[in-house]
């Protein structure tokens, strides 16, 4: 399992891979790292970061905190939430780390 601060760079190297929520029928898809800088932020370890995961539209993975299996990556904890997602082909979850 993954210790210490996660940061976008410990994402990067698995956007498009599978990561299923332990415990859990689901599988995710990570779709995206996005890094967002908050001015006047202060904290030197780590700048703001979102995740896109997409998963099967109907069965939708409650919001909470899930430890996670990355394909052929770490497992990692960490919090998501289902997004309002228009498309009718899938759901949408971001998680963001601050």
């Amino acid at each position: 399992m993954t210790c210490g601060m996660l940061t976008a760079e410990t994402f990067g190297p698995h956007v498009g891979k599978e990561i299923r929520p332990l415990g859990q029928p689901h599988v995710l898809r990570l779709m995206s790292v996005t890094v967002r800088p908050i001015p006047g932020w202060t904290n030197p370890t780590r700048t703001p970061f979102s995740l896109t995961l997409r998963g099967p539209r109907g069965d939708v993975l409650p919001e909470g905190i899930y430890i996670f299996n990355i394909d052929r990556g770490p497992d990692t904890v960490f919090h998501i939430n289902p997004v309002h997602t228009p498309s009718t082909d899938y759901q949408d979850y971001q998680a963001v780390f601050t």
